[in-house]
């Protein structure tokens, strides 16, 4: 296979246990240039902005929300948001609990109140989010005809599980969510995906590439369809089980650094 093309999730895979970018890492990257390396996160652009600035590949597409949104350069090339009437639905089930629900459109990021969730998400992305009621945001929402990319619930397992049941039964067909730990669940829209976004920046961007020429590093769930598709994927060691099942070689892990080690080797 001749690697034309590298796809790397973030958190979990290329970040240090520091959620930062080591300097073995910026280098092995570096290295590898002109191939270009594409970050592919849930994050929202703005919390991967600051590590392709780290990279120098400020240059290069991002894409965010688990592919809702694809930027080259502040250019959108796709977006694909949540119906509003389905994140009504999500918030009137939290409202009766004790979780925690985060709003995500582009670079605005909304929390109802800066708790223990909204602090200890924001230091893991080094992003402040706006306090807002809910209510508010998507009442502002409707009025600009925009939908979340994403939608960040955090808090009691249990509740959780249950939030998980309703989107499998009463909306498999329009949302997804993701597990990402067991007291985080990340909701999609059911027709984007790491691989759907890799396929459109490849239609729109690397059109004489296919996926067989990408090489992609992941850990997670929301790895799995990007680490088959592609022509080589690749599991960090502290990944998930599904992922070290279905990945076609493992590498160190990320606090190891997992992803910097694999492309010295094939540098």
């Amino acid at each position: 296979m001749q690697t034309k093309l590298i796809c790397s999730d973030i958190d979990g895979t290329l970040l240090n246990k520091d959620r930062e970018l080591s300097v073995r890492t910026i280098l092995a990257i570096k290295n590898i240039s002109p191939i270009p390396f594409i970050l592919i996160s849930s994050r929202m652009p703005i919390a991967m902005l600051h590590l392709q600035k780290e990279l120098n590949i400020t240059h290069l597409p991002m894409i965010a929300y688990n592919g809702g949104l694809i930027i080259d350069q502040n250019k959108v090339l796709h977006s694909t948001e949540i119906d509003q009437s389905i994140a009504e639905d999500i918030f009137h089930f939290c409202k009766n609990t004790n979780l925690h629900l985060s709003l995500y459109h582009g670079n605005e990021w909304y929390v109802p109140v800066m708790d223990h969730w909204a602090k200890r998400e924001s230091n893991n992305t080094k992003i402040t989010p706006q306090v807002q009621d809910i209510e508010i945001t998507l009442k502002n929402w409707k009025s600009e005809n925009k939908g979340a990319h994403k939608i960040m619930v955090m808090g009691n397992e249990n509740e959780i599980d249950k939030l998980a049941t309703l989107i499998e039964t009463d909306f498999n067909e329009n949302i997804i969510g993701y597990r990402s730990k067991s007291t985080y669940l990340e909701i999609s829209h059911k027709n984007i995906s790491k691989k759907t976004a890799i396929e459109q920046l490849i239609y729109q961007k690397y059109p004489n590439l296919s996926l067989k020429n990408i090489l992609a590093f992941g850990d997670n769930y929301n790895d799995i369809e990007m680490l088959i598709s592609v022509g080589l994927g690749i599991a960090v060691q502290n990944a998930i089980k599904e992922v070290l099942q279905i990945s076609k070689q493992i590498t160190n892990s990320n606090i190891d650094d997992g992803v910097a080690r694999f492309l010295e080797k094939i540098h």
